[in-house]
């Protein structure tokens, strides 16, 4: 007796949707950790200016959107806050 073979369109992603899920990973965690790198910076660098900073914050924005175009929005949600809080510390801003 011959079991049925499964769809492999139906059932398990493609070879191609699992290469974009990984680079989409991928490019996720390299933001993660520019974001992250560009906040400890911020935080520590004892000679650079809230303008520097601010300039350093929206390279970070063109740089995110260059890896994910077409998501103002998310950015602007999860990581500008965390970015802004960062920079009213440091510089003791309203």
């Amino acid at each position: 007796m011959e079991l049925p073979q499964p769809q492999a369109s139906a059932q398990s992603p493609s070879a191609d949707e699992a290469a974009e899920a990984e680079d989409e990973r991928r490019r996720l965690r390299r933001l993660q950790i520019l974001v992250n790198m560009v906040m400890s910076v911020i935080s520590q660098d004892p000679g650079m200016t809230a303008e520097e900073a601010a300039e350093m914050a929206a390279n970070t924005r063109r740089a995110a959107l260059a890896m994910f175009p077409g998501k103002e929005l998310a950015f602007d949600l999860i990581y500008k806050p965390r970015l802004q809080r960062v920079i009213r510390e440091r510089f003791h801003l309203q």
